[in-house]
């Protein structure tokens, strides 16, 4: 397993437990007392530390390589599922997933960003960094949702736009204006999960929901800390700063109104027990979904634009 920095205590736990199921490999030694006293140390320093996670912490297990992705999700919870390619203006964009499926029995609309877990499929979809014609294609198959009246559901994992010359060159901005505005436009339900990173324009473009869900370790921001520390410092090394300042951890952006529920993960984070989390954010999609249902398509729009005109506002009067 990768263990993060400040993981290193629970890393070294880990390790003698191993070690002791090495040494007992082929032998007579009966270790089972010893490994359930080390394994319940382990279970208790992961309660203790990731009960008092700082943001800062909170960015690198948002950022875990082992953790679910977002075409985990989509191999787990979507049945039937059937990806559409392209935007009809320029290509395909790997770092947006979208397509046609069944979840829970519901059809649905699906997209989402895909980091990739090595370095051939990290590659592959761009880190999960879109580029216009990625966004162009959310917004293509957002308008098909709407037209055949379909549940939107985008799963939110990217560290931003892609930030090159030629994202800029076929009209970045514009494609993700343009992706807020089709969000806001639809007069189907949209639910969004921040699964990992929510990284500025790149996420909202797709995020413009009428529920947004985020997992407990997850971070939604209007920046990086690494590049506002950039900006207001002159230096990465203010990073931890930033993600104080920037109020990016699920808890922060629910008391301030920014998004609507917290789902739990496991203890220890999403990448130690892949499972439990898929089907724990599987069973938040469907309380948004169901909560949703009695609402015609006039309503859902005006609440949803709405609720993003109302952000803010809170404490102002």
């Amino acid at each position: 397993m990768h263990f993060l920095e400040f993981e290193k205590p629970i890393a070294e736990l880990e390790g003698k437990i191993e070690e002791l199921r090495h040494l007992a490999d082929g032998g007579d030694l009966n270790i089972a007392d010893e490994v359930k006293k080390l394994q319940d140390k382990v279970d208790k320093l992961l309660r203790t530390t990731y009960a008092k996670l700082t943001p800062a912490q909170k960015v690198q297990v948002a950022r875990h390589p082992a953790r679910p992705h977002c075409l985990d999700y989509v191999n787990a919870l979507i049945t039937d599922f059937t990806p559409l390619a392209g935007d009809r203006l320029f290509g395909e964009d790997r770092a947006i997933i979208g397509g046609l499926g069944r979840f829970r029995g519901r059809a649905v609309m699906v997209i989402g960003q895909e980091k990739g877990n090595d370095t051939e499929s990290r590659v592959r979809h761009n880190f999960g960094m879109a580029k216009p014609e990625g966004y162009r294609k959310a917004q293509r198959l957002m308008q098909m949702a709407d037209r055949f009246h379909l549940p939107i559901i985008t799963l939110v994992d990217t560290a931003g736009a892609f930030p090159g010359v030629s994202a800029e060159e076929r009209g970045q901005a514009e494609a993700i204006a343009k992706s807020i505005e089709t969000c806001l436009r639809v007069r189907v339900p949209i639910i969004s999960v921040v699964i990992g990173e929510g990284g500025s324009g790149g996420a909202i473009a797709i995020a413009s929901a009428d529920r947004v869900l985020m997992l407990e370790h997850s971070i939604y921001s209007v920046i990086s800390p690494e590049g506002c520390a950039g900006i207001l410092w002159r230096s990465a090394a203010n990073a931890a700063d930033a993600a104080v300042a920037l109020r990016l951890t699920a808890q922060d952006l629910k008391d301030l109104g920014v998004i609507d529920r917290i789902i739990m993960e496991p203890v220890g984070g999403a990448h130690r027990r892949v499972q439990e989390m898929l089907l724990a954010v599987g069973n938040a999609i469907e309380d948004a979904l169901d909560g949703l249902r009695s609402q015609d398509g006039g309503t859902l729009r005006h609440n949803r634009r709405q609720k993003f005109l109302d952000m803010g506002q809170k404490g102002l009067s």
